[in-house]
This record gives structure tokens, sequence and C-alpha cells, in this order.
């Protein structure tokens, strides 16, 4: 049965739609004016608008069916309507595009057009590039082969590790689709390559390395890096929140930090214990300024990662493979060995789960407050039992 030009666009239409024996064939939609759809021999299904621009009649590619969607399209083709109209030339980037541009040029629009106005997480998008991707920021797209993205990936899963691999590799292939999206006639080197198997990581510090641990933090001469390890331990926040911790966001009569700015996108508070509340009172006695970790050779004017500081406390602590974000798994652990709900824990580590949202919202600080106290005491009393077990030694040995 031969195809209509013209038909309603739905996903069960365009799905059934037959590849053409070679070329393409184009459809329109009966609901959306302008909008359209061409399939290729292959099967191959791209969203595209056809209007006159600037007295030219254009094709104006939106994207690929279904990863764009039909509401999407139409929503799309609205947009691009409205441009016309005013005057405007929506293809002008997208031939800039259709240039060979050189894989810099293609990350400064990606961030222009896509991640800045979209992403919290945009700077790590430019970090991320900028250090694994550098070297290849002047080559043109279509010298950028299947084979250099997996030897890359090889690489980087043998001196990064598997995750850090995926997450280039998932940024290389992501990059690639908007170019393909937004005019460029190349292909994905990226497409097809497989991801390393990921295991996900369940070190937390063993009740036998917690006084070694404590100790080693005790004997760090950088007083900074001290106290915010030792934060990190009291309060399980994320590694990147506690470094950014500011003196606004300490509430003092209540106790507790408000962190604004989260991974979750969530406001989180975080009941403060007397330890946690001991080490910032000695801390804002002793300067002024924005940042409880402040620092005069960071960009940020904050603490940077304390690596070097923290391989020193592992060393003092003889303790292998621990990073600094599994403290913040460590007080989850506790907590649970403290008897706490799923909930609490979620709460005071400022977990985001949709199922568990209505409870989170009914959860008083207090518990949290609680757990988080109970959690600690546990994890001090394992260094109060070695003290006491060293004395008991040593006294022994005093009576021989």
């Amino acid at each position: 049965m031969k195809q209509r030009k013209a038909f309603n666009f739905t996903k069960a239409a365009i799905a059934a739609l037959a590849p053409p024996a070679q070329g393409m064939a184009s459809y329109r939609d009966t609901k959306e004016d302008g909008l359209s759809v061409y399939i290729t021999a292959k099967g191959v299904v791209t969203f595209f608008v056809r209007k006159r621009v600037a007295g030219r009649d254009e094709r104006i590619k939106i994207g690929r069916f279904p990863e764009v969607t039909i509401e999407q399209a139409r929503k799309r083709t609205r947009v691009l309507k409205g441009e016309i109209a005013a005057g405007q030339d929506p293809t002008a980037k997208n031939k800039q595009l259709r240039q060979e541009l050189t894989f810099g040029q293609l990350f400064e629009l990606c961030m222009e057009r896509y991640s800045r106005p979209r992403k919290r997480s945009w700077r790590s998008d430019e970090r991320e590039v900028k250090q694994y991707l550098a070297h290849w920021l002047s080559r043109r797209l279509s010298t950028i082969t299947r084979n250099d993205v997996a030897v890359l990936h090889e690489r980087m899963g043998r001196d990064n590790g598997p995750y850090q691999a995926n997450r280039v590799l998932a940024r290389i292939s992501a990059m690639f689709n908007k170019a393909i999206d937004w005019g460029w006639q190349g292909t994905n080197p990226a497409h097809g390559i497989p991801k390393f198997p990921e295991k996900s990581r369940d070190r937390f510090v063993r009740p036998d390395e917690l006084p070694r641990l404590f100790a080693a933090i005790d004997a760090e001469p950088n007083t900074t890096a001290r106290d915010f390890i030792w934060l990190s331990v009291l309060t399980g926040a994320r590694k990147a929140n506690v470094l950014a911790m500011r003196w606004s966001e300490i509430d003092w009569d209540n106790r507790t930090w408000h962190i604004a700015d989260t991974k979750s996108g969530q406001p989180h508070i975080v009941p403060l214990t007397d330890r946690a509340l001991e080490i910032l009172t000695t801390r804002k006695a002793e300067g002024l300024g924005e940042w409880v970790f402040p620092s005069m050779t960071s960009a940020t004017g904050h603490l940077a990662d304390p690596k070097k500081a923290w391989q020193r406390i592992l060393e003092r602590a003889e303790i292998n493979d621990l990073r600094i974000h599994d403290i913040r798994r460590t007080l989850g652990s506790y907590q649970a060995i403290a008897g706490a709900s799923l909930s609490v824990i979620g709460k005071s580590l400022g977990h985001k789960s949709q199922r568990a949202t209505e409870v989170y919202a009914r959860l008083h600080l207090d518990p949290v407050r609680a757990s988080i106290e109970a959690a600690t005491e546990a994890m001090f009393r394992h260094r109060k039992t070695n003290s006491a077990d060293n004395d008991c030694s040593q006294n022994a040995l005093n009576r021989l």
C-alpha cells in the first residue's frame, strides 16, 4: 500500500514508514504546518522544516526520530517559524557547522548552545574536555576516526579507570550527536564502541581502620586540610560541598548547615553535631572571610582537593584504597549499624529518591541529628576501645 505524502504524525505511523529502495522519501505533518520527515534507504528518520528564508527555499534539520519526539519536533517547528517571521535566519549557525569545524569549535558551540544554558554541571564538562581531549581541539571533525576514539577509550581505561573512560566516551558521543543534529554531515566516531563494565564502589572505613585513621587525621600538620577531613567525617556531606562551605550557610542558633547548591539540585540542611561545631567555632575565631576553608592559591578562593594531605593521612594510617568520598559512605554505613532507617540515612546524606521524597519531606531534623550523633559516637568508641587496649597492654608490660 502506497504511503500518503501527508498524514498526522504519530509514533506508530512514523515507525511504520517503509524505507525507499534508494535515496530518501519525505512526508509532511498535517497537524503542524511546515514540519516534515525524511526516511533514508537505511531506515533513518529525520525531522525537518521546509520554509523560505531570506528568499531561499531552506530545509532546516531538527533531529532524528525517535531521539527527538514528535511533540519536541512540533514545538521546535513553531519556534523556527516564529524566528523566520521575525526576519531572523535560523540556518546561520547550522551553515557554520556544515563547514569543516574543529573539535574545539564544536566544543565551544556545545558549551554556548547547550551546556551553559541547560546543565548545572557545565563546569565539569569544560574541565573534562580540557583535561582529556585537549589534543583534539585543533583537529577537524572528519579527521577523528572510530579507531581514534577506541584507542583513547582503551588507554583511559588503563590509566584513569573504567568509570572516567566511559564518561569521556559518552562526552565525545554527545558532542558529535549535537553536531549532527545541528547540520554537520558526518558520522559519530564514538557510536558502537562498547563501554567498560563498571562495578559500584562499596568501600567504607572498617572498624579496625577507624582508630588508625582518626589518629592520622589528628596528626596532619595542615590544619585546613585536617579540619576539612574531620568535617567530612562528621557531616557525611559531599566533598565539593564541604570544600565550598561558606560562613553564611552556618546557622549557629539551630546548629545546622544549609547547602543551597547540591548535586541533586535540591537544597540540603545538615544537622551539626557537637564535634562539628567545635571545629567550626575554632576556625571562625581564627579568621574572617567568606569561606570556612579559604585558600590564597586556589582560583575559587577556597580549598581545592587536598590530595597530598589525604595521601599523607593514608600513609600514616597504613590504609590502602580509600578515597575521601568513601568517608561519606562510612557515615551512612555507621548510621545503619546504629539502627537508623534508610529514610533517615537518605535525609542526612541529601540523597534524592522519587519513591522516598514524601517520607523525607515529613522527617524532622531531630531524628536525623540523633542518627548522626549515634553514628559518630559509634565510630569514636572504636578509637576509645583501641586506646584502652593499648593502655592495658602497656600496663601489663610495666608489671613484668
